[in-house]
């Protein structure tokens, strides 16, 4: 098939972009894909796959039309130009994230679009209170947008919509009854498929880190963000810094804007013990998980999203720490890791009845997790059984061929499917935003041009 494809792609530093360029050079071998970006030329280059302006889809595809138009949909600036086109051209959406709202307000208010806000924030929550809509326009609501995440218009305008998870899936089928939703899993490379064997890696990442010999490294991946728990993370690494001198914490990934963790680390008197590893390119992550012990994978607030960097660590062998949340809850989780019982034996095809994470329970998190820091740290037996049962996880359910595979399945499912048609006012009109600028000047399209 000839499929149009709208994604960030490398260097965005975005997960979803990875993603795409691990997964479109193997849809590739069976289809002629175009990718659709909002900067042209500045992604990096994809054998055999060319990337265009958005701008040029309407153009080529009016010109000979795509089988079908996939859009990997996120909740992210880097997904913004994708919006102008799901509704018109429905197609596979790929949602990654269960929450749009913040992304698509902040797109849509930072072009003083309020009038479309409330458009689609009606249309999408028919039943909030108006007051909602009204806070929403002046970006007041905060960690209110959880309660109305602005998903009806892209999922009820596609031709199907995947997620990576069955149990979001079902959720959004009750949700949006209308709506035609699949789930698929989740593939990752293998990160221990380099030329140089684990123990190298190893040994560099921890020379990189300045890690050594005796230290047990706790690693966080991706953003620094207070939604990745960073800040209990720190103050955890606080309250066992007496009993676990060995203790280190790394913190892989580009440090955000709204959150000075720099500041924090001080506050909670751990400077000594943290590393900020910063952003680092594919080659250097490889070597910073092969370098750390044990993985905190923590989340909350949570989009229902599923973490490609979780399960790199899993593909890596790692131990990891995962907040328990219920689009996890067919991941075999261990709970109590501190109270001395190892996982039951075994590995490989009976890894799905036996621990593959540690799992914290939010509304203990405090409690917790000092003391599976402290645990994890003094059982070295227990992190080699729960990395090697990670290896087989990620092995039984996660690989890139295992997704490319579920992928294979959507598009010819979603190429066939009908197109919806939304109402009239939703869709995308190219004349809209000029005459909400030319609003306050009491003027039309039809005043400038005549």
């Amino acid at each position: 098939m000839r499929l149009a494809c709208f994604t960030p792609l490398p260097p965005e530093r975005s997960g979803i972009a990875r993603y795409a360029a691990e997964l479109l050079p193997v849809l590739a071998r069976r289809h002629a894909i175009d990718v659709y970006t909002s900067e042209p030329g500045a992604q990096d280059a994809l054998d055999g796959i060319e990337a265009f302006s958005a701008h040029d889809f309407v153009s080529k595809h009016g010109q000979r039309p795509y089988d079908l138009v996939v859009y990997q949909l996120g909740n992210a600036r880097c997904h913004d130009y994708m919006w102008a086109y799901l509704a018109r051209y429905p197609g596979l959406v790929v949602l990654h994230d269960a929450q749009l709202h913040q992304a698509r307000a902040r797109a849509l208010i930072a072009r003083a679009r309020a009038d479309r806000f409330r458009t689609e924030f009606a249309f999408d929550h028919p039943h909030a209170p108006p007051d909602a809509r009204e806070l929403g326009t002046v970006g007041f609501l905060g960690d209110l947008v959880y309660l109305w995440p602005m998903l009806r218009l892209p999922v009820e305008s596609a031709r199907l919509v995947a997620v990576h998870s069955a149990w979001l899936a079902e959720r959004l089928r009750r949700d949006y009854p209308d709506a035609a939703v699949e789930s698929i899993r989740m593939g990752v490379s293998d990160p221990l498929a380099g030329a140089s064997g684990p123990g190298e890696a190893r040994a560099r990442g921890r020379k990189r880190l300045g890690l050594a010999a005796a230290d047990v490294a706790f690693g966080a991946f991706g953003g620094v963000t207070p939604e990745k728990r960073v800040p209990q993370m720190l103050r955890a690494l606080a309250a066992i810094r007496d009993v676990a001198p060995a203790v280190r914490l790394v913190l892989v990934g580009a440090e955000a804007s709204h959150y000075d963790v720099r500041r924090d680390v001080a506050e909670a008197g751990v400077a000594d013990r943290v590393t900020h590893a910063g952003y680092v390119d594919d080659a250097a992550l490889d070597d910073c998980l092969a370098a750390v012990d044990v993985c905190l994978c923590l989340r909350w607030p949570s989009n229902y999203e599923t973490s490609a960097s979780w399960l790199r660590c899993l593909a890596a062998g790692k131990p990891t720490v995962v907040t328990d949340l219920p689009h996890l809850t067919d991941v075999p989780a261990l709970f109590n890791p501190g109270n001395g019982t190892p996982p039951p034996p075994g590995t490989g095809s009976d890894a799905g009845a036996a621990p593959v994470t540690v799992a914290i329970d939010i509304l203990d998190e405090d409690r917790a997790l000092p003391d599976i820091l402290r645990s994890l740290a003094a059982a070295a037996e227990l992190r080699r059984r729960l990395g090697e049962r990670a290896r087989a996880w990620w092995r039984a359910h996660h690989r890139m061929d295992l997704m490319a595979r579920d992928y294979e399945g959507l598009i010819a499912m979603a190429a066939t499917r009908p197109a919806r048609t939304l109402p009239g006012v939703l869709l995308p009109d190219s004349s809209e935003h000029v005459r909400e600028l030319l609003a306050p000047f009491d003027l039309d399209l039809p005043d400038v041009f005549s």
